[in-house]
Formats: structure tokens, sequence, C-alpha cells
């Protein structure tokens, strides 16, 4: 497995989040790319969406099998990476480049809570480790 961004946080279902003042851009880490195998079809969730950290609002497709993808944090869908529906492979080629949505956060103090409750790489890499 490649190097993982230093400047991205990781939760537990493999989700990774970048974030930029109140929004939150995010993907499928590298691990999860390799356990779903090649990617053939992403639905992302309905801009304007309300979603809950945790939340599932988004489906990958592979040849294996089909995964939801789980919010890092909370907030309103502000963007979503339509040409990624066209091009799915692109999360088998870049998992860390291919983000899939971004998230708006409407509460900041919830955001900042949410955001330490995430991963660091170095901690991602030892949950990794574990599995």
């Amino acid at each position: 497995m490649g190097q993982l961004p230093e400047h991205f946080k990781y939760s537990t279902t493999h989700q990774w989040a970048e974030r930029d003042g109140d929004r939150v851009r995010m993907g499928i880490t590298e691990y999860a790319q390799e356990q779903l195998g090649d990617v053939v079809f992403i639905e992302l969730p309905a801009m304007g969406c309300q979603v809950k950290q945790g939340e599932e609002c988004a489906t990958i497709e592979s040849v294996k099998t089909g995964s939801g993808v789980h919010n890092p944090v909370s907030g309103i869908v502000a963007e979503v990476n339509n040409d990624l529906i066209k091009n799915p492979e692109q999360v088998n080629e870049q998992p860390y480049a291919a983000w899939l949505y971004c998230l708006k956060a409407d509460d900041a103090a919830l955001l900042d809570q949410e955001w330490d409750s995430l991963m660091s790489a170095a901690e991602y890499q030892a949950y990794l480790a574990k599995l």
C-alpha cells in the first residue's frame, strides 16, 4: 500500500477526509479500494442532502461486491464529483485524488468535534496493522 496523505483524516470505515475551513472533501482509502477490487459503478448523494457522521449516503460497486460509503463528518452535500459517475475507475487508479463528494458543515463546533474523532495518518496506519 502506498503512502497515506498526512493532512487527511481517516475513519474506521476506510474513508478519508480533507478539510478546508467548513468544507470537507472525502473519498475512500487505498485499503478500501483494494478490498473492493475494480470499481465499476458509483452512486453519489444528492446535492443539498443533509447527512450525519457515520451515515451511509453513497454506494460503490466493484466486480467483487458493493459497499456503502459512510460520512466522516456531518454536513450538507455541497459538491459531488460527477466525473466519477462516467469514470469510476479513477478510484482504482488514484484513491486519494478521486474524491467522491464535499460536505459543508452547518455547525462549526460539531465539525471540530467530529474532525477530532477521526484518525491521523499514523493512527490509521496502526489501525490497519491490527486488521
